[in-house]
């Protein structure tokens, strides 16, 4: 079986047996996947005793936690977990049954073929990144703080490798060519530009990874795309899903 949700944000209570009883049939071979925006790996310092907790209780799931990355991870710390091959994709065991599925892969699992790519644009920075070692830090957070304007810093909530660089793009693209640009399923955590424009009514604007994911529409054939990031759970068009809270079975 394979399962799939939206963003956790470091919140994986929907994962209860009481709000996820069907996980009462599963075991470590069936799956569930999160679309971006894990959060089990976040504090700067290493892990904390609170992800600890977080990790160990859900590698003690009967099932197995997969996740593609999205814009709110510590990529300074996902990107030192060793890279394996797994299923036939890249991935970094944060457990031995939490695993993140990296960009531009695609894994075969339960005869499935899953094209996976983690990322998005951060959408609450119009405020502008702060740099930690800038002389006027501390006075331009008081300033923004106290005019609750959104803002980030950098590497402490914000990471620049929430877009993708040009060889995981190349990666991806080269993945889908071998093979030969079909798959069954797409899990990513935003969207393509277009999907982007209809759901939100033109809201959100393109940028460099919504482009790729558009070219990709354009060209892949797949049964189903699932993505998340915009924090809703809709039938965007007849093949693409955007998931939040609500969990899924694919397979």
């Amino acid at each position: 079986m394979i399962y799939i949700t939206g963003d956790c944000h470091s919140n994986f209570e929907r994962f209860n047996t009481g709000n996820f009883p069907e996980q009462k049939e599963m075991t470590k071979d069936d799956y569930v996947i999160i679309c971006g925006d894990f959060g089990g790996v976040w504090n700067k310092d290493g892990e904390s005793k609170m992800e600890t907790s977080a990790l160990d209780w859900l590698d003690g799931k009967v099932f197995t936690t997969l996740f593609v990355d999205g814009n709110h991870e510590n990529f300074d710390r996902l990107y030192v977990y060793p890279v394996e091959m797994w299923h036939g994709g890249k991935v970094h065991k944060i457990r031995p049954s939490v695993i993140h599925l990296m960009r531009g892969q695609i894994f075969e699992l339960e005869e499935k073929k899953i094209f996976t790519f983690g990322g998005a644009s951060s959408h609450d920075i119009s405020a502008g990144i702060l740099e930690p070692d800038d002389p006027k830090f501390k006075l331009k957070k008081k300033v923004l703080d106290r005019g609750w304007e959104p803002y980030r810093i950098n590497h402490i909530s914000w990471w620049k490798e929430e877009l993708p660089s040009e060889e995981e793009k190349q990666e991806g693209l080269k993945n889908l060519q071998k093979y030969h640009n079909e798959v069954d399923f797409i899990v990513t955590h935003c969207c393509a530009s277009s999907t982007q424009a209809i759901m939100s009514d033109g809201l959100y604007k393109p940028d460099m990874l919504t482009e790729y994911f558009e070219k990709i529409r354009q060209t892949a054939r797949f049964k189903k795309w699932f993505f998340g990031h915009y924090h809703d759970n809709r039938n965007v068009t007849k093949d693409e899903l955007l998931l939040w809270e609500q969990i899924i079975r694919i397979s």
